[in-house]
């Protein structure tokens, strides 16, 4: 059966998930992209991965988590760990949007009046309610994370491209109260590549999350760190293998890429 061209007005915002519509007829019928597969190593199994349902989502590369002058590291914490994925990610990210795979930046970026978080989430930075918590000033003037400042911006060495995706998020996991579903089930994304900061904690609860929506999981280690104990960072990778995806490298990924 030959199908006929498309007509009519596109309704959609991307292309992978558009209807076509006129005065007396929708079409609802999508194009799928061309399947593009890259294979590279990984635990706990090797993969082959579809470059045209594939996102990466990138996670809290902050000023406040990851610059010596930010929240953390005015409070006593080393953040030199939480640097570490800066590199990776440098030389990654430019072969991934030269695939066309799309690139998420998912902060945190607080309200100025903080209506965004409960006393919960208040109570996990400032549990005695004396000291430096989400939303309170720093030393310089700007406040914890909180959108639009420089505190809650993605460190200068990691530079956004204009057709990047921001997301703010303002709990551990970027699915709760967001919307990276609904963006990237527009996208038409099946696999999600996670890396970022602290990977125990926002890194690992937005790829649970992701898992149980029936997304498939592989955590970058390299791309990824945490200013935690390094048993936190091993339990991370074994159960991301063990329950909720896959590990691999941005090496092996850009190798894949590369023969692909």
């Amino acid at each position: 059966m030959t199908s006929a061209p498309p007509a009519g007005i596109p309704l959609g915002a991307t292309p992978r998930n558009q209807w076509r519509v006129a005065a007396a007829s929708a079409d609802l019928v999508r194009t799928p992209p061309a399947p593009r597969p890259a294979r590279f190593a990984a635990q706990p199994q090797d993969l082959a991965i579809d470059l045209a349902r594939t996102a990466i989502v990138v996670i809290d590369m902050q000023n406040d988590f990851c610059h010596p002058d930010g929240w953390l590291a005015s409070i006593g914490v080393d953040v030199a760990p939480a640097r570490k994925p800066i590199a990776p990610l440098a030389r990654l990210l430019p072969v991934l949007r030269e695939q066309d795979v799309p690139v998420l930046w998912v902060n945190w970026g607080n309200r100025p009046d903080r209506l965004n978080l409960s006393p919960s989430l208040l109570h996990v930075y400032k549990p005695t309610g004396v000291g430096t918590g989400l939303g309170d000033a720093l030393p310089g003037g700007a406040r914890v994370l909180e959108a639009g400042s420089w505190s809650a911006g993605i460190v200068d060495e990691l530079v956004p491209a204009p057709e990047d995706i921001h997301v703010a998020k303002y709990r551990m996991s970027g699915f709760w109260d967001t919307p990276l579903d609904s963006i990237l089930r527009n996208l038409g994304v099946q696999t999600l590549l996670f890396a970022g900061v602290n990977a125990d904690q926002c890194v690992l609860c937005t790829l649970q999350d992701a898992n149980f929506l029936g997304y498939d999981c592989i955590l970058l280690e390299d791309c990824s760190a945490t200013t935690s104990p390094g048993y936190c960072m091993q339990a991370t990778l074994y159960n991301t293998r063990q329950c909720f995806g896959f590990v691999a490298t941005s090496e092996a990924l850009a190798a894949g890429i590369q023969t692909c």
